[in-house]
């Protein structure tokens, strides 16, 4: 099961009910936050969630909207005494950003180790997480992430026997592990297991304009959280020049990338009844979302595969 959160789903500046772009993730034990808006500590207490199981913190970009929360964070976490250390993920330029930002919050009680991208795409894993970060269009360097639960196939009774291999060796290869006897025999989880089953994945893009990348990075996935920066139909060419989304470009994506569900985030200040444009969004894609502060989902892996 992964759990997911959109802690915030304001863009530029954050309103009365609408704290600054974040999500996060559980998976496991172990949490994943996307972007830390200013708010982000307020909205994960409003939600009921923990700073101390946050494990991986990605950025999008480094825009003050989508980092600005990252120093009281930190500060609030090391004040939690927590000593394990924390990976952050990011365009070129992670650690000079984040250094920077900690002049504030000079002294922490845990290590922070960077992954700081510079391809077109990357792929990472991570306590369990396949976090797959793609490179989107906006005015400065730019990602977005697919989050991804991958499900290893059914253990087969009948593989393992094929393959000769010592029952006493089943439980750990079905868990993953390859094992080397002392006489160089080497066994692998392939050799017990069948076909991969479908697990869970969420892709998060916000700040872009619409991309193939995008559609082949979300393609499939459960839960499509996606930038809708504007909704009135007047302001697509303000879109196009602040190189951000509407409704309508980000539901597109989501029918061609043939999604389960789509939330949309990210609102302009000026988008004040949001819910008044979904039904022509949902013409577009039926099982699109507005999102809102503090909206979770609990995503379940397919018990039929």
């Amino acid at each position: 099961m992964l759990d997911v959160c959109l802690l915030g789903t304001g863009g530029m500046m954050p309103l009365p009910r609408r704290w600054l772009t974040a999500a996060l993730m559980r998976y496991n034990g172990s949490s994943l936050l996307v972007d830390c808006g200013e708010g982000t500590q307020i909205a994960m207490k409003e939600a009921g969630w923990s700073f101390k199981p946050i494990d991986v913190i990605c950025f999008t970009h480094y825009h003050a909207d989508h980092i600005s929360g990252l120093p009281g964070l930190l500060l609030t976490m090391g004040n939690a005494e927590r000593t394990e250390p924390l990976i952050m993920i990011g365009p070129k330029g992670l650690e000079r950003v984040v250094n920077a930002l900690r002049t504030i919050a000079p002294e922490l009680p845990f290590e922070m180790k960077f992954i700081e991208i510079t391809d077109p795409e990357a792929d990472i894993e991570l306590n369990g997480y396949h976090i797959h970060a793609f490179k989107v269009n906006h005015n400065i360097t730019c990602y977005g992430y697919s989050v991804e639960i991958k499900r290893a196939g059914r253990f087969d009774v009948d593989r393992a026997k094929a393959n000769n291999i010592p029952q006493r060796m089943w439980s750990r290869l079905q868990k993953g592990e390859t094992i080397s006897t002392e006489e160089g025999v080497v066994y692998t989880p392939d050799m017990v297991l069948g076909a991969a089953r479908k697990g869970i994945k969420v892709t998060y893009c916000t700040d872009s304009r619409p991309t193939e990348t995008i559609v082949k990075s979300a393609a499939g996935s459960d839960l499509f959280i996606c930038e809708g920066m504007y909704a009135e139909k007047d302001k697509l060419v303000k879109a196009k020049q602040y190189k951000h989304m509407t409704f309508y470009e980000a539901a597109d994506m989501a029918k061609r990338a043939e999604v389960q569900e789509m939330w949309l985030t990210h609102f302009s200040p000026s988008l004040v009844r949001p819910e008044e444009y979904m039904p022509e969004v949902r013409e577009i894609f039926s099982n699109a979302y507005l999102g809102k502060d503090g909206k979770t989902i609990d995503l379940m892996f397919d018990e039929n595969e």
